[in-house]
């Protein structure tokens, strides 16, 4: 009956607590490298999720036909005024719009734990932000008053920033700012911006336009003939996307560097574990020639014994890949920033880990095992009975 049943699970796993320091050591090798590769992952999809948060389903961007972004837009007056009455835009009890025509400039700010300087996003709004924006609320002191050069800043603009505690002033284009209020947005871009009064950073910056209007759209409005009709305006020159749409592309190169390096590090990473399995297997070989051809003897194929070895270092690659996404998932808890490749502008963002990630971070560890552990397992499969059970 033996020489027709595979070797057990257990027998290969019995091996592998026999060779402790070895086996710990691929082992560890391969967690590194899932770190990494999880690390990178969680980063690009963090990014992902933060900006595709930042954007509603339910709101209308307009920018400046051709613009990228917000930074580059530029919108008349008038064009926004023409948008805000339309038919579609959702309007409040008293029938003003639920619409903001926003202006967005870069500020150099001083980072608090090395003065070095970082662009920020600075957003100047109108009355209806916060109700086309319900995810942003102010968490700490008071809202600016119209009118004047007060701003309220992002709670991760207020812990990375110097100057921008609660009472404390910005000196920006030769004037004082004073900091009134701190807002929290979750987990979205606006998190990482300063807001003030839209009507004092056009003329504090010298800007003649808006950067964008933002609307929320009627419930069940026709978003396909809004889109169409306001393009086609010739007094407008916009183009017309839903929020979230626009958040989503702003991530993508950054997100696409960061997912793309991240693999490129992890495979030459993986190289170095890839040859400690290989080192392990065929130590783990050498050192059963005897035992092998034993069960060779027996009635135990080829197939057999050749999966005997690749099942230690899949064993191997299981419980490496495992303890590296251990390692990676407490990376959820830190908050990473850097600059936006879209706007330029500092973005702060945490790790996400997904079960997709935590799915090819697996795969990825069984693979690297496989490929260390795949050439040991076929010699040991070769070896002839003869010459092994005459091994000491």
């Amino acid at each position: 009956m033996m020489m027709h049943n595979p070797l057990t699970f257990a027998y290969s796993v019995r091996h592998l607590a026999q060779r402790k320091a070895q086996s710990v050591m691929t082992l560890g090798g391969i967690a590194l490298v899932v770190f990494v590769f999880a690390a990178t992952l969680m980063l690009a999809e963090g990014l992902r999720e933060t900006l595709a948060a930042t954007g509603s389903p339910d709101n209308v961007m307009a920018l400046m036909i051709g613009a990228q972004n917000e930074v580059e837009s530029g919108i008349k007056r008038e064009a926004a005024a023409v948008m805000q009455t339309q038919e579609e835009v959702l309007r409040l009890a008293d029938r003003q719009p639920l619409a903001t025509a926003d202006l967005t400039v870069l500020i150099t700010l001083p980072k608090r734990h090395n003065g070095q300087t970082s662009n920020v996003a600075m957003r100047g709004i109108s009355p209806g932000a916060f109700a086309v924006r319900p995810q942003v609320r102010l968490a700490e002191g008071r809202m600016f008053a119209p009118g004047t050069q007060e701003v309220i800043v992002g709670r991760a603009v207020m812990k990375k920033y110097s100057g921008t505690d609660l009472g404390q002033e910005l000196h920006l284009v030769g004037t004082k700012w004073r900091v009134v209020g701190i807002f929290d947005a979750g987990n979205t871009a606006f998190n990482s911006e300063i807001w003030g009064d839209v009507n004092i950073l056009l003329s504090s910056f010298r800007r003649e336009q808006f950067s964008s209007v933002t609307f929320r759209m009627q419930p069940g409005a026709d978003f396909e003939g809004l889109k169409l009709r306001l393009e086609k305006d010739p007094r407008l020159a916009v183009s017309i996307q839903r929020e979230r749409d626009y958040y989503e592309a702003q991530s993508q190169d950054l997100a696409m560097f960061i997912r793309y390096l991240g693999i490129f590090v992890s495979i030459v990473f993986s190289m170095g574990a890839v040859i400690g399995a290989m080192i392990t297997m065929y130590s783990a070989v050498a050192n059963r020639i005897r035992e092998i051809g034993i069960l060779r003897a027996l009635g135990f194929s080829q197939m057999v014994v050749f999966w005997a070895f690749v099942k230690e270092c899949l064993v191997i690659g299981f419980v490496g890949g495992v303890c590296g996404l251990v390692l990676a998932s407490s990376l959820s808890f830190i908050t990473f920033a850097t600059t936006n490749f879209a706007t330029f502008a500092d973005l702060a963002f945490g790790f996400k880990l997904t079960p997709a990630i935590s799915l090819w971070s697996l795969v990825f560890a069984l693979l690297m095992s496989l490929a260390g552990g795949a050439l040991p397992a076929f010699r040991a499969a070769r070896l002839p009975i003869i010459d092994t059970l005459r091994a000491e």
